[in-house]
Order: structure tokens, then sequence, then C-alpha cells
């Protein structure tokens, strides 16, 4: 199999995997003379050792604005690095998260404290509790008369209670509303970083397609030279 050897690290690689620094950004190649001052445009490169520059430079844009690079930025870089998708890494840690007993005790209570379910079967409890002491019972055999002391005891009891187990769903609920925030800008990020990348390689390929072409116009050009001395003008 044919190779080069490349000018960053002096090793062997594929001859398809070649890169000419002719073709590279700009941008990206006053990065690589960072660390590689006596790279130029009409050395090469393999493909591998350009991906890896691409993904420092990155890494060094991102980190531009802020000293250091977040713990979300990271996790996009190493999936863009690993060529894996984000949801797959995220559904990944939604499935090791579980809940306590106590979080999923009050989901399930917040969510029946705020449907018609609880609402309709609370105003048929009234309703039957006030009946019973007003219409049903002897004065003397009534456990809770007018003015209804122990519902009211009961009620406040229930709304002390009610009260903090909704704000722990609540709190719950805004948690998830963050990591899918979190989510969305990870997604979000590794489309543009991977959007860049596609452009990169797509500059990178009418480049290519274009040195082609002038290498073909010029051997058509020798070629009709040759015809035009062969056959020189009476």
């Amino acid at each position: 199999m044919e190779t080069f050897i490349s000018a960053i690290s002096g090793k062997p690689f594929p001859i398809g995997s070649c890169v000419e620094g002719r073709h590279i950004r700009s941008s990206l190649m006053d990065y690589i003379h960072q660390t590689h001052p006596d790279f130029n445009k009409d050395q090469v490169m393999s493909t591998a050792e350009l991906s890896h520059f691409r993904k420092k430079y990155i890494y060094t844009l991102l980190s531009a604005d802020r000293n250091t690079l977040g713990i979300m930025e990271k996790e996009v870089l190493g999936s863009i690095a690993e060529a894996q998708t984000i949801s797959d890494k995220l559904e990944d840690k939604d499935n090791e998260l579980v809940s306590t007993v106590g979080q999923k005790i009050a989901d399930k209570v917040a969510t029946f404290g705020g449907s018609w379910t609880f609402i309709l079967s609370f105003l048929a409890f009234l309703i039957l509790w006030i009946c019973i002491n007003v219409f049903f019972l002897a004065q003397a055999d009534k456990f809770d008369p007018y003015p209804f002391i122990l519902l009211n005891l009961i009620l406040s009891c229930i709304a002390a209670l009610q009260a903090p187990v909704i704000m722990m769903s609540q709190n719950r609920q805004e948690e998830k509303d963050r990591d899918r925030a979190k989510k969305d800008y990870m997604i979000n990020l590794k489309s543009e970083l991977e959007i860049r990348i596609i452009h990169d390689k797509i500059d990178h390929f009418m480049l290519d397609q274009q040195q082609e072409l002038i290498e073909m116009q010029r051997i058509q050009i020798d070629m009709l030279n040759e015809v035009l001395k062969r056959h020189p003008k009476s």
C-alpha cells in the first residue's frame, strides 16, 4: 500500500489520508503554527492529525470566553471525537438516575392533588361530613357539630402536609426542566460544531476537486500543444 510521511509526526500514513497544508483553513493553520511553526502549505499531514487539531482548536474557541471549559462542552467534544450522538449519552444518564421512595411519593401526591379526581372526591367528603353532622345525627350524637371545628382541624393538617410535599415535587420538576435545558444546549452546541466541521470538509473537498480539474486542464493543454507541434499550420 502506498504511503506518505507526515510533516507533523514524521510517521507514514496511507496516501488516501493525505491532506495538503494549502487545503487547511487559515484560522486552523494559524493554530497549527503555534505548536508546529515549520509546517507550511506545501507540506502534508494525515486526516487523523487534522481531526486532532480541529478538536483542540474547537476546544480553544469554546474556552475563549471563559477560562475553563464546562463539563457539558467537554462531553460534546468527547462525543464528536468518538462519533457518538449526544442523545444516546443523555438517555444512558437518564436510565442511571433512580428516584427515591420519598420523591416517588411526592410526585404521586402532587399528581393526585392537582387532579379533578381529588377535587371531586374531597368535595364529596366535605358534603358528606356536613350532612351527617347536620341532618342524620341527633344533637347528642353529633361528633362535629356546627361550626365543624374537627373538620377545620383535619383540613388544616391536610393543607400543612400537602403543601411541602407539592413543593418537593415542584423542585424535582424544576431540576428536570434544568436538565432538559442543558440537554438542548448540548445538542445545539454539537450541531453547531459539526456544521463547522462539515464546512471544513466541504471546503477541503472543493479544493481537491479544483486541483484535479486544474491538473486535467493542464494535461489537456499539453496534449493539444503536442498535437499542434505534430501538425503545424501550413
